[in-house]
């Protein structure tokens, strides 16, 4: 784990206080022995530096024995406690504070968790690991709420896997407002797919079932090619109607396929887990 706290003298100053902060987050406490508020604010920060465990450095600076480092910082009253990030000052406050005000002043600045996985999803995508871009992916822009930069990110992952239901409903979720170039080539993207995916096969079998739609054979087979194409949403929505009508259809062929395609879209996948709850209430 990094250092959580160093005390700040002239030999470490640079590297502590501005070099360190292109990696983390440093919370410069300026205090003096004989400054009452510095020691009641001082467990605060070691508390709360210790909580997020390394992604933030805790850097004590003694006025009493480094003047000149307050000095370079316009300190002029303690406790006086800055926030550095990228080398600058990007907040702070003078006087004791209560716990949560540090607290939200830290949250304020800290990554959030789908900050992180925005990034881990990003670098996986331009490492050409789309696959592996698609939890992080799909988990930014679920805790993010739907964050329109994260959701397109998302959506770029899902046309470059075929999984075109999911894509259009992520890119159909971005507000007005964002719809930008970047949103247009999305788009443009998704209906030359979607175009694509309705093969010959898919039409003819199409046209098959709409002369006789109960015929299972028929949506077994549009199934197989709805699967093949990446449409693993409709594919699976016609072999849950097949089980639910005939459990051993073909042998049991159509509860085999609806458990690969559960399988090959992964664990902890949202449309695989939502099939196999049918499934599982459909079987017990």
């Amino acid at each position: 784990m990094p250092e959580l706290m160093v005390e700040i003298t002239p030999a470490n100053a640079q590297q502590m206080l501005i070099d360190e902060s292109h990696q983390r987050l440093v919370l410069v406490d300026f205090w003096a022995d004989w400054c009452s508020p510095c020691k009641m604010l001082l467990p605060i920060l070691e508390k709360l530096t210790r909580e997020y465990a390394g992604q933030v450095l805790l850097a004590k600076v003694n006025c009493d024995e480094q003047q000149a480092i307050a000095g370079q910082f316009g300190v002029r009253s303690l406790p006086t406690v800055m926030l550095m990030k990228d080398g600058q000052p990007v907040d702070g406050f003078v006087g004791a504070q209560p716990e949560p005000a540090v607290r939200a002043l830290l949250e304020k600045h800290l990554p959030k968790p789908w900050d992180t996985l925005f990034a881990e999803a990003l670098r996986l995508f331009e490492a050409g690991d789309v696959a592996g871009a698609l939890q992080p992916a799909r988990g930014a822009y679920e805790e993010s709420k739907q964050r329109p930069d994260i959701a397109r990110l998302y959506a770029q992952v899902l046309l470059d896997l075929s999984r075109l239901e999911e894509a259009q409903i992520v890119l159909d979720s971005i507000p007005m407002i964002d719809q930008d170039s970047d949103y247009e080539r999305l788009i443009a993207e998704l209906e030359l797919k979607q175009q694509a995916a309705d093969t010959p096969e898919i039409q003819a079998l199409l046209e098959a079932q709409a002369r006789d739609p109960d015929d299972m054979n028929t949506a077994y087979l549009l199934a197989v090619q709805y699967s093949q194409t990446g449409r693993a949403r409709e594919a699976l929505e016609l072999l849950i109607g097949i089980v639910r009508k005939d459990r051993e259809f073909r042998d049991g062929e159509a509860r085999k396929t609806l458990l690969d395609i559960i399988r090959a879209l992964g664990k902890g996948d949202p449309l695989a887990a939502e099939y196999q709850r049918k499934l599982f209430a459909l079987m017990y």
